[in-house]
């Protein structure tokens, strides 16, 4: 990771996905991945992002590597392996040893675009795992890595390498690397003003008053 992702991705770290994601709806540029959720591991987790994309089938080859070997060594220590499994096909893209061996290498979680397996395992680990489903079926002859650094298909969006991501208990928000700087610096503006809000309410304003007209304009106004 770049020093000046390194410095990204620790502001990114105080922030939440949801702020994030009110300031790419401020730059009217859309970075949530609805309905992938923490199968395993707690609390958020935000880095630069290494993809796998998998197709169907058994490798073209027998000497094809076990599916994101790859990235988790290609991975410097804090990224997050992306994994796209939109094949159709009911088979694990990541599971136990994958995450021992990511956990190893100093990788910050998984976040899987499909089923992931060995959750317990994971969650002994504490290793972050996030994915649309849970399953015990393998990915043996059923899927394969087709490529990894490389484009992939998460939800509706396109994620590239290097692009960032934070993930917690709200949901996975990605952010372009070529416009993190300008989202992060807009989601920290909006947190810092949400927590105005709630000072208000402790000090007792009303909730009518202080979740008016501003909360409904903060977004236009943030940019």
């Amino acid at each position: 990771m770049r020093n000046v992702t390194v410095a990204l991705v620790e502001r990114l770290l105080h922030l939440d996905s949801c702020a994030v994601s009110d300031a790419l709806d401020s730059l009217e540029f859309t970075g949530c991945a609805s309905g992938i959720v923490q199968l395993a591991g707690t609390g958020r987790i935000a880095g630069s992002v290494v993809t796998v994309r998998l197709a169907a089938g058994k490798p073209p080859t027998t000497a094809a590597r076990h599916l994101a070997t790859g990235a988790i060594e290609a991975a410097d220590q804090g990224d997050i392996i992306v994994i796209e499994q939109r094949t159709g096909i009911e088979a694990a893209a990541w599971g136990g040893v994958l995450s021992h061996a990511a956990q190893y290498r100093g990788v910050a979680g998984a976040i899987i675009d499909g089923p992931a397996r060995d959750i317990d395992e994971s969650r002994a680990l504490g290793f972050p795992v996030f994915a649309r489903s849970a399953t015990a079926l393998t990915a043996r002859g059923r899927i394969h890595e087709a490529d990894f650094n490389c484009p992939v298909r998460i939800g509706e969006l396109t994620v590239h390498p290097g692009d960032l991501v934070i993930a917690d208990a709200s949901g996975v928000v990605f952010i372009p690397a070529s416009r993190a700087e300008e989202v992060i610096t807009a989601a920290e503006r909006i947190m810092a003003r949400e927590g105005l809000m709630v000072k208000d309410l402790a000090q007792g304003d009303p909730a009518s008053q202080v979740m008016g007209m501003d909360y409904e304009n903060m977004l236009k106004d943030n940019r």
